[in-house]
């Protein structure tokens, strides 16, 4: 399971409706980064992509690449804002390591 804090929906729902109404944001994991693997964010529509089978969506927003989920099991999405900016952010419970920016991690 993944939760999604009330701040992630509404900048998700913003996104959505501004720039990809009828989609859903993505997130996914692959192999890379400086710390082993990396979260990679995405839109598709609610087809999903025809050689990944996305997971039903979360509050409406997301959806989970199932190769993806067992990497961020019990992870919190969240949206930051700070001096320099903002973005979503994962605190993934399963992560022994991270990088800096917070954009790769390692299990």
């Amino acid at each position: 399971m993944v939760t999604v804090t009330d701040k992630a929906i509404e900048y998700m729902q913003t996104i959505i409706n501004t720039n990809a109404p009828g989609e859903y944001i993505t997130l996914g994991v692959k192999g890379g980064g400086c710390a082993g693997f990396q979260y990679i964010w995405g839109l598709t529509n609610d087809n999903g992509i025809e050689h990944v089978k996305w997971s039903n969506p979360i509050e409406n927003v997301l959806v989970l690449d199932p190769l993806a989920e067992m990497y961020v099991l019990g992870s919190t999405v969240d949206y930051i804002t700070e001096l320099g900016g903002s973005f979503l952010a994962l605190t993934n419970p399963q992560s022994t390591s991270s990088c800096g920016c917070g954009e790769s991690f390692g299990i």
